[in-house]
């Protein structure tokens, strides 16, 4: 496959892993799910239960199974056709996913903050109107 076809589906199968795993990680759809998890994580006095609950609750973990999960159904190699072009994309399509996270929780930040401001504005302002 030709590097320009392969960084092309890099970023598309990037975004599909940050996608899904900020869905799972961090949206209210799958939040009662997540405290569930977080609270075995927690709680359970055995170690491989502990981490198996803990992936659940963290966009980084979570990305790596779900980066699995679309090389399997993919078959996605980055540079070599055999086994280490499954482990390059293993290592590549999460860390190029977490970066879509980070800047998508950026603008969320950012978003929510602008929109504060603005309802401050207006507070303020029918204040001094009345």
């Amino acid at each position: 496959m030709p590097i320009l076809t392969q960084l092309y589906w890099l970023l598309i199968l990037s975004l599909v892993v940050a996608s899904i795993s900020w869905t799972v990680t961090q949206e209210k759809i799958f939040e009662e799910w997540r405290e569930a998890a977080a609270e075995r994580s927690k709680s359970s006095h055995q170690l491989l239960v502990r981490k198996f609950f803990y992936v659940w609750t963290c966009e980084y973990c979570f990305s790596h199974w779900v980066t699995i999960l679309v090389l399997l159904i993919t078959q996605f190699q980055v540079l070599f056709d055999d086994w280490r072009g499954y482990f390059l994309a293993f290592f590549i399509l999460p860390w190029i996913a977490n970066f879509w996270m980070s800047l998508y929780r950026m603008l969320r930040v950012d978003i929510k903050h602008g929109n504060a401001l603005a309802e401050q504005t207006i507070t303020e302002n029918e204040e001094t109107k009345g």
